[in-house]
This record gives structure tokens, sequence and C-alpha cells, in this order.
């Protein structure tokens, strides 16, 4: 069975609706309880959100994704947020809870990488930022 993917462009408000629907989707096909689905799907809210307000455009990726563990095979969510924007200056001050630039409430990318398993950030001012979450389905 080929694993589910999609990828969802964010330019506006709705392309964040689009993106946490697909996301919520995917995560109760394989598996996930309400509880997690509502961690997916707001991690992939404040990742769509960010492309809009800082990136203006770019897109959410969203995998079924596969680790041989302990007590055999695991699925889980993958989450890539790309955009060509112009990047984060200090990623450490940005992962830092309360900092905020847009005036909210600084849950931001510190919320995702709590809501998430695994989570990964690379950027590159001038050139864009690529944030990589990861679920884990507990067996």
């Amino acid at each position: 069975m080929k694993a589910h993917s999609c990828s969802v462009e964010i330019r506006n408000e709705w392309g964040i609706v689009a993106a946490r629907q697909e996301g919520r989707a995917l995560a109760k096909q394989v598996g996930f309880g309400n509880v997690d689905q509502a961690r997916i799907t707001t991690a992939i809210s404040e990742l769509a959100r960010n492309i809009y307000l800082y990136a203006e455009r770019g897109q959410i990726v969203l995998e079924e994704v596969e680790r041989l563990g302990k007590h055999g095979m695991t699925k889980g969510i993958k989450i890539i947020s790309e955009d060509k924007g112009p990047g984060i200056e200090d990623i450490k001050q940005v992962m830092e809870d309360g900092f905020t630039t847009s005036g909210g409430l600084g849950a931001g990318l510190p919320g995702v990488k709590r809501l998430m398993d695994e989570f990964y950030i690379e950027s590159t001012k001038g050139q864009g930022t690529v944030i990589t979450a990861i679920k884990w389905l507990r067996s």
C-alpha cells in the first residue's frame, strides 16, 4: 500500500483552512485519536499561518510515514512547511516561549515543537525556511 501524501499551497487564509482539513483527514486515516488529531491540526495551523504572515506564500506537505520500532512498524504523520520568504534571522530567539513579532501569543514554533514528537527547522536569510515536524502513533 502506497503511503498517502499531499501538498497544500498557502497564499491566503483559505490555504490555512485547506491544510488543516487535509491534515485532520490524514491523521484520522492513519489512526490518530481525536486529541492527537487536534494536536496535529493545531501544529499545521501554526505553520501555515507563519507562511501566510511572514513569507506570503509557500506550501504545507503532509505525508504518512512509517518506522520500525521495538514493537514493529509504527505509523505517523510528517508535516513539512516550506517557503521562499525572508528566512528566520535568529532561530534560537523564535524558539523561545513568548517571543512574537506579529503581536500574537508567541506560542507559534515552540508550541508546534511541544505538540509533535520530532521537530526540525532550517532557515536561510533571504532564501526561506523549511520546518519538518512528525507525530508518531502510540502503539
